[in-house]
């Protein structure tokens, strides 16, 4: 990536596994906003055994697991930046204090609608002796024999679950609280309620008819019905036990709980809360939204950096403004399921409005959700991704693509005029400027 000529520059920000400078142009004046710091855990392994030790809201798991047949633990997938390395290996211990044998333990990557995760991931993810140890295996949404209803209705729907989570004598999982575009915040049982779900589930939690209702914010936890929703699943699906952790934004981890699924998430988002949200005095008309690795893998994810900024609880780029979008997206727009929705949605040549107003008309399937957000921010701002390996794939979705951050500022200014404020977010998936 290319800087200012004299090689100074604002800041630095992640792009894939690598970081790139923000160099100084005229007629911007920039703003970095950075996550609050909080002291990360000297020793995360032994804070984790600590923490199980000492679960909130429930009976120690060894307790909830005697006399159990089989357990399942959901585990977050590759696109998810959670240490499960660190929090099932407490777990374990646990269930075999309690006498279940690895044999009748299940280790269930919770994928949703996107890809199955690949044999080196799940290693990256869990470590070789859990993989080579347990059984390890990925949910599969499409698969009708592999899904299981659950007892009760959920607002009056039927939901289905991942079959070997619902027939579990104990059901457990994993997950990191941090902001989250429609649940306020992740963690608690959505591993399980959306990782293991149906496609029906994602349909009926993700639709517009969910995404546009007031409470469905990022951040915002105890009036969010996209929340309660989550909620109401994993608890039908009983959900026994988690393990969650918060991280700052530089991928140290500054707290783990362990216990029941909600209050260990009410207990974690208030310090979630505290490290994410920055004050900003004004809106501004350029904003750059770093992403970094794994998140930025693909286009579905990565967008989220731009429409986390546009759903803040006062949208951080004026309309008319820009959003550059730093990522290398080596997956293209992502390879699952969902993701190629999210492609064909955004690709048919529609203005980002007409898109929006075509998923309100005619329903969304899985995936789709992005394409109506990401889209409703289109009609708004330009995203501009920088870096991304296959650009033309941007292109056709409606985002513009330069090569560099400094070709990508000079683009935003022939879009805004100068003088223009600048908001540069280091780790957009992590922080949530409140404009003033």
């Amino acid at each position: 990536m290319s800087t200012s000529g004299a090689g100074s520059s604002v800041a630095t920000i992640p792009l894939g596994t690598k970081s790139v400078d923000v160099p100084y142009v005229d007629g911007i004046a920039f703003t970095v906003v950075q996550a609050n710091h909080l002291p990360s855990l000297a020793d995360p392994a032994a804070s984790a055994r600590e923490a199980i030790s000492h679960p909130i809201g429930t009976k120690p798991l060894r307790k909830l697991a005697a006399g159990k047949k089989s357990a399942v633990i959901a585990v977050t997938d590759a696109t998810r930046d959670c240490p499960d390395h660190l929090l099932v290996p407490p777990m374990l211990d646990e269930l075999r204090e309690a006498g279940l044998p690895d044999e009748s333990i299940t280790i269930l990557v919770a994928v949703g609608t996107h890809r199955a995760s690949t044999d080196a991931e799940k290693r990256a993810k869990l470590g070789d002796a859990i993989v080579d140890r347990y059984r390890v295996i990925d949910h599969d949404a499409a698969n009708d024999d592999e899904l299981a209803t659950l007892p009760e209705p959920v607002d009056g729907l039927t939901f289905r679950l991942n079959r070997e989570a619902m027939e579990a004598s104990i059901l457990l999982s994993t997950g990191r609280v941090e902001p989250h575009q429609y649940a306020g915040f992740s963690g608690g049982g959505k591993t399980v309620a959306i990782g293991c779900a149906s496609e029906e589930v994602i349909v009926a939690t993700h639709g517009p008819a969910m995404l546009d209702r007031p409470g469905v914010r990022l951040a915002e936890l105890e009036t969010n019905p996209f929340q309660q929703a989550v909620r109401a699943v994993a608890r039908t699906a009983n959900v026994a036990f988690v393990a969650n952790c918060v991280l700052d934004d530089e991928g140290q981890i500054v707290a783990i709980a362990y216990g029941a699924p909600e209050a260990v998430q009410d207990e974690l988002a208030l310090t979630a809360r505290a490290i994410a949200t920055a004050p900003l005095a004004h809106q501004v008309a350029i904003a750059i939204a770093g992403v970094g690795a794994p998140k930025d893998a693909n286009l579905y994810q990565a967008s989220r950096a731009a429409t986390y900024l546009q759903y803040a609880p006062t949208p951080v780029v004026r309309p008319g403004g820009v959003i550059i979008l730093p990522a290398t997206c080596p997956e293209g727009a992502g390879e699952g399921a969902g993701e190629r929705r999210f492609l064909a949605s955004m690709s048919t040549g529609e203005p980002p409005a007409e898109i929006v107003k075509r998923i309100k008309r005619d329903g969304i399937r899985p995936g789709e959700q992005r394409a109506y957000i990401v889209a409703s921010v289109l009609a708004s701002v330009a995203v501009i991704v920088v870096g991304m390996e296959q650009p033309e794939i941007a292109r056709s979705m409606g985002f513009d693509t330069a090569d560099s951050i400094e070709s990508a500022l000079e683009m935003a200014l022939q879009i805004t005029g100068k003088p223009a404020r600048a908001a540069i977010v280091p780790h957009a998936l992590m922080t949530l400027p409140i404009v003033q």
